[in-house]
């Protein structure tokens, strides 16, 4: 099975919307944070989104005037037809060098077994002075058979991370945690890791079918992001 058909055919990932960010407390954790710094850095002329499934944080950004979305993936990209998104891998991006002065690749590098190509072709397309937006699983003590599951090749140390982007003569400015220690759950979840699957796309559906529920839950995913947002700057 090819990388394309494995994502094509997982339907925690093919399911994925634009709901996501009201539906999941660790995203919207996630996007709350780096809005409040990519949000408030400047205005982008051209930004990309690279493996964005379904649920996009460049879709929310304000401060950008051209958006591209990008994804191995065909059947997530169809939530963005219309702005012309292209399906293919991020080891060999279609496009020409200096093209983005903003690069996202959020949760993207585990899913890629050539880790460096892809940061060197992230490189490649970005502006001199652009920005690169990256996000990876913390930690390889923590890899279970939820993250074999999902996709994921490895999980990062933080040094290997900074190491993999200095050799491509990446400029560091900022690096932070998003999840603090509420996200060990997570661990629990790897205990059953197809269970866990399940339960992600049954509460998806319900989400979507059950108003009264999806009113409860906006709620439940309020709070969680919050305490999500202390938890990770006290631990960060």
């Amino acid at each position: 099975m090819s990388l394309k058909e494995f994502y094509d055919h997982h339907k925690n990932f093919s399911g994925r919307n634009l709901s996501e960010y009201d539906l999941s407390p660790g995203i919207r954790c996630k996007f709350d944070l780096l809005i409040k710094i990519i949000g408030n850095s400047r205005p982008f002329k051209n930004a990309i989104d690279l493996g964005c499934s379904g649920n996009s944080l460049l879709y929310i950004l304000k401060n950008v005037q051209n958006k591209s979305y990008y994804d191995i993936s065909t059947i997530p990209l169809k939530r963005y037809s219309e702005q012309n998104p292209l399906c293919g891998d991020i080891v060999k991006l279609p496009y020409k060098n200096n093209t983005f002065d903003l690069v996202l690749a959020l949760d993207v590098l585990e899913h890629v077994k050539n880790d460096d190509l892809a940061i060197s072709e992230i490189k490649r397309i970005l502006t001199h002075g652009g920005f690169a937006v990256i996000t990876v699983p913390h930690r390889m003590k923590y890899y279970s058979k939820q993250d074999k599951i999902i996709g994921h090749y490895r999980r990062y140390e933080i040094e290997q991370v900074l190491g993999l982007f200095q050799h491509y003569n990446f400029k560091y400015l900022k690096h932070f945690g998003v999840y603090g220690i509420l996200m060990k759950m997570s661990l629990l979840q790897s205990i059953n890791p197809k269970k866990t699957e399940k339960n992600l796309i049954k509460l998806r559906n319900k989400y979507r079918s059950n108003l009264i529920f999806r009113k409860i839950w906006n709620l439940f995913v309020k709070l969680s992001s919050s305490l999500m947002k202390v938890d990770a700057k006290y631990y960060s």
